[in-house]
């Protein structure tokens, strides 16, 4: 989620403060993705230094108000004509746990899979009950609407994740089967042990 345009695309409307620019990001977003007053004030401020925003001035309560700048409406206009980027998987820190966990001592990769895998499918039922929730009523603010189709994302992410995660559990399955009764275990490298016995030496 880019904040700094979000933020920016809100100035559009007109020069706005921190604690009003907060509140609209949460009416448009139905509140789907919490913000505190400070990331919106640590960005207003990086964004003064790039030239984006400028102050317009203070209010009554001594709070500052910000405007979009020439620079700063070129670069929204820039961002809602090009595509957002798809640099990588959609969370990197599962991928990357996965990834981790297959060769980490004392970790049974498809236990962590099927751990998300439960994760994800309760999320996906709590997001479909909100959506019916919803749809059980007639939209008419904004910021109901703006619910709507954040919870209609998260549902097509979570579809999404919990394929991944089943094609995982199956590729898992076939790279690894389960271990035989009787059969060497693995080591974290994925060779077999060897016990080292002396010649002759009886096994315990």
């Amino acid at each position: 989620m880019s904040l700094r345009h979000g933020l920016l695309a809100l100035l559009e409307a007109g020069p706005r403060h921190g604690s009003r620019l907060r509140a609209a990001f949460e009416e448009h977003t139905g509140a789907a993705w919490p913000l505190s007053l400070g990331r919106v004030c640590t960005t207003l401020g990086l964004m003064e230094r790039d030239g984006l925003v400028a102050r317009e001035g203070v209010d009554g309560a001594g709070r500052v108000t910000y405007a979009l700048t020439r620079a700063g409406r070129a670069e929204l206009r820039s961002w809602y004509a090009r595509p957002v980027e798809l640099a990588g998987p959609p969370r990197e820190e599962l991928a990357l746990k996965l990834v981790l966990a297959d060769t980490a001592p004392e970790v049974e990769v498809r236990e962590v899979v099927d751990v998300q895998r439960r994760h994800v499918s309760e999320a996906l039922h709590d997001y479909v009950r909100q959506r019916a929730e919803l749809l059980a009523r007639r939209l008419e603010s904004p910021g109901e609407v703006a619910r709507l189709l954040v919870l209609e994302q998260l549902i097509c992410h979570a579809e999404a994740e919990s394929r991944w995660l089943e094609h995982c559990a199956a590729r898992l399955l076939r790279l690894h089967p389960p271990q035989e009764p009787g059969r060497p275990a693995r080591n974290a490298d994925g060779a077999h042990t060897v016990d080292h016995l002396p010649q002759g030496a009886p096994r315990r």
